[in-house]
């Protein structure tokens, strides 16, 4: 199976997914802007995609995609559809109580989150969209499923197309169905759930092709049987500290709401699109090659093979640094020809382009640590090993709200965003080290040092390109003529990427190294 190809595939759908998601905040900014709409929206919409992070690219993929390699590896197809049909048991009846008592108690949920809302025309509209939009955990969580099933049968292509669909949801959302009501938002929650049901209903054909759709059990008798399963068990015992290991960045991203709510009206929002810009490289990068990354390593570790272990790792660090140092350059020196080319439309203002800038500049700091995380987590999690990110995570978590104090009183906003970063770099840091006196971490014939020169050569070149592109246009005025300044942006994006790589192949860089076959 050739690794690189597998992730260009996952890569190509999760930039599709990506793209669209920027024409849905394009057209979100460009109707609502950053206001206590859009506020009140990104708060809402935080809780369920904190729990759509846990399970669909965290905790739960995490527990059972390795758990049912496994089980497909050493006991064949008979008891992988055994267990997929208790894990689909155990996982329905505990979304479906979730999701009752997230609806029942959306108002203290709100307050918890974005305590600066209370008492205002914000907090009831938060309100009112949580209640919409909670059912959607219900069915993202069983799309995770579906995926975890579909990615051990090498399936990759659909799992990795489903997010799209969600963006065509929210898209339909803010353009068809938000005019009919007095208050436009609720048509973006009522598109989210159109989203969730479509996400679920793309995989039911192709678990039905591999003859492994789960069969829910209803009685009684299937719940207590499925709750005294040991492989199920072991799902569950393995999730409970992947639940916090994996969202330690999320638990940060909700306190800093909380922080945020209490900041300047749009500080939710601002925080928002630039997360959105820098989730871009970080879905492309991180989730794809630690998609494709942790069904190899959990079959190289089931069947003992060290060294295919330690060159699959070495594999994905290096293509994620030769991908991502370009894409946090570019956030740090080119935000605001992104955040204008992208959002300066109707009710988003030229002060918004430049908050949004400054948080884009705070997360180019991170964005390396962001995207390592994910694949040096696999690394533990395919070895089953979960406690170790756990204790990082704890730490992390600390620093990254004691960060907060230093920077929030000076950067505002952007320095919510700063802490974030670099936490996320300090979690990175403490997972190679752990990785590294494991010994599973880097074949020893892998020349880093020669390695990181040459990236340094060029990424001098590539910043200093987007700098003089950054301060060569007045961003702001050329809003006259949109499509201008959309061509002048991918002009100046697309001449620094090409010289990038033409001075890596100057500095004798072999792309076919990156060419990776395991050897299942």
């Amino acid at each position: 199976m050739n690794l690189l190809s597998a992730a260009a595939k996952v890569s190509s759908m999760t930039m599709l997914s990506r793209v669209l998601g920027l024409v849905r905040e394009t057209l979100i900014a460009r109707a609502f802007g950053a206001s206590e709409m859009t506020d009140a929206f990104n708060v809402a919409f935080r809780i369920p995609n904190l729990l759509r992070r846990l399970f669909a690219e965290g905790a739960f993929s995490q527990a059972f995609v390795p758990i049912l390699g496994e089980v497909h590896t050493k006991n064949g197809e008979k008891a992988t559809k055994d267990l997929i049909n208790v894990v689909a048991t155990l996982l329905f009846w505990s979304l479906l109580i979730t999701v009752i008592i997230g609806v029942v108690f959306a108002p203290y949920l709100v307050l918890m989150i974005a305590s600066g809302f209370k008492s205002s025309d914000t907090y009831s509209i938060s309100v009112v969209l949580t209640r919409l939009m909670f059912p959607y955990i219900g069915f993202i969580s069983l799309v995770s499923l579906a995926a975890g099933i579909l990615n051990t049968h090498k399936k990759f292509l659909i799992p990795a197309f489903t997010p799209v669909l969600l963006n065509l949801g929210m898209i339909a959302g803010s353009l068809l169905i938000a005019p009919y009501f007095s208050t436009p938002i609720y048509g973006l929650g009522i598109g989210v759930m159109l989203g969730g049901i479509l996400q679920l209903a793309i995989q039911i054909p192709a678990l039905l092709r591999i003859g492994m759709m789960p069969q829910i059990g209803l009685g009684l008798k299937n719940i207590r049987a499925a709750t005294q399963n040991p492989e199920a068990m072991r799902i569950l015992k393995l999730m409970g500290p992947a639940i916090f290991a994996v969202s330690v960045s999320q638990l940060s991203l909700i306190i800093n709401t909380n922080i945020a709510s209490h900041l300047q009206t749009g500080s939710v929002s601002w925080l928002s699109y630039a997360d959105r810009l820098m989730e871009f490289p970080t879905a492309l990068l991180g989730v794809a090659v630690g998609t494709v990354l942790l069904p190899s390593l959990s079959r190289a570790n089931a069947s003992g093979d060290v060294d295919q272990a330690k060159h699959l790792m070495g594999w994905g660090i290096r293509l994620t640094f030769v991908l991502a140092c370009p894409a946090a350059v570019a956030l740090f020196i080119f935000g605001t020809p992104l955040a204008a080319s992208l959002y300066h439309y109707g009710k988003f203002s030229p002060l918004d382009v430049e908050m949004t800038r400054l948080a884009l500049q705070a997360y180019g700091v991170g964005l390396i640590g962001l995207i390592l995380i994910k694949i040096l987590a696999p690394g533990f999690y395919a070895k089953q090993d979960i406690r170790t990110p756990v204790k990082i995570g704890l730490v992390v978590l600390v620093f990254t709200q004691c960060l907060n104090f230093i920077f929030v009183p000076y950067f505002a906003h952007a320095g919510l965003a700063l802490s974030i970063g670099v936490g996320a770099c300090l979690n990175a840091a403490l997972l190679w080290i752990g990785l590294a006196r494991k010994g599973h971490m880097l074949a020893a014939n892998q020349a880093w040092g020669w390695f990181f020169l040459r990236l340094v050569i060029a990424l001098l070149v590539f910043a200093g390109i987007l700098y003089l592109g950054a301060n060569h246009h007045d961003w702001i005025s050329l809003a006259q003529t949109p499509l201008k300044r959309i061509f002048f942006m991918l002009g100046w994006g697309t001449v620094a990427i090409m010289s990038y790589f033409v001075v890596l192949k100057i500095c004798g860089f072999r792309f076919k190294e990156f060419i990776r076959h395991t050897h299942h």
